[in-house]
């Protein structure tokens, strides 16, 4: 079953300071999301992998086409629709996380990755239980749990944030660049947590630079260029070009 259908989105950019020069950061790209699916989104830097998923949660206005949800309760194009639906679908089915951590001031680690549970109606302290967990999974140390993120390193905040991403296991999760700043160690810890964690109650279109998390955790993988499809390949199809390059 399709979860996320995409019909020729573009989104162009009009830099007022080039003398209203536009810049196409996607053009014409169509695809579809299937129930349970984990898509991987890849291309060099500029491609519009950032772009797409800004689209998708529309943090973008996008410019042309559709990106039609088939939720729960009807279909509904993200990408027309009211924000008071995009509001609403924000905060009970769709989930996005991009590699740098909104931060709250003054709000202990443990409670950043606790908001979104308690927001959904969680008990509070069996919501911090829970993001206790997902820190310790990711490897985040326990003296840090109740620190303020402000004073994390660049990686251990993209920890807190993924963590917050997942705590809530959204119907569709959107991903960008989630393990950018993390080492090794981490990122395995990360990798596991997605591989695991989420299972099949959660669709995820995650954009990520790294092939070794690609490998471990999509089922297909995107790949864009220059703003425009270039293809959508299984994994195994995926990997073999990887192995041949």
């Amino acid at each position: 079953m399709t979860v996320l259908a995409v019909d020729s989105l573009s989104k162009t950019f009009d830099m007022h300071v080039l003398g209203d020069t536009k810049v196409v950061g996607l053009d014409d790209v169509s695809f579809d999301v299937r129930d349970g699916e984990f898509l991987a989104v890849v291309g060099e830097s500029g491609s519009g992998k950032s772009s797409l998923l800004k689209c998708l949660y529309r943090t973008y206005d996008p410019t042309a086409g559709e990106v039609v949800y088939h939720g729960p309760d009807g279909d509904v194009d993200l990408a027309a629709c009211p924000d008071r639906t995009v509001i609403d679908l924000r905060g009970t089915t769709i989930g996005y996380t991009s590699q740098f951590l909104d931060e709250i001031p003054r709000v202990p680690a443990v409670d950043v990755v606790a908001r979104p549970l308690v927001e959904q109606g969680a008990d509070r302290e069996e919501a911090r239980d829970h993001a206790r967990e997902l820190l310790a999974a990711l490897s985040v140390p326990e003296q840090l749990w109740e620190a303020y993120p402000a004073t994390f390193s660049g990686g251990e905040r993209q920890r807190v944030n993924l963590a917050q991403a997942l705590a809530p296991k959204p119907e569709l999760l959107l991903l960008d660049e989630p393990t950018s700043a993390l080492d090794p160690e981490t990122r395995q810890a990360a990798i596991d947590l997605l591989s695991t964690y989420l299972g099949s109650e959660t669709t995820v279109v995650g954009v990520f630079h790294n092939t070794d998390v690609v490998e471990a955790v999509a089922d297909r993988v995107l790949v864009l260029d220059e703003g425009g499809l270039q293809r959508v390949v299984p994994i195994e199809s995926y990997n073999e070009e990887v192995m041949l390059g």
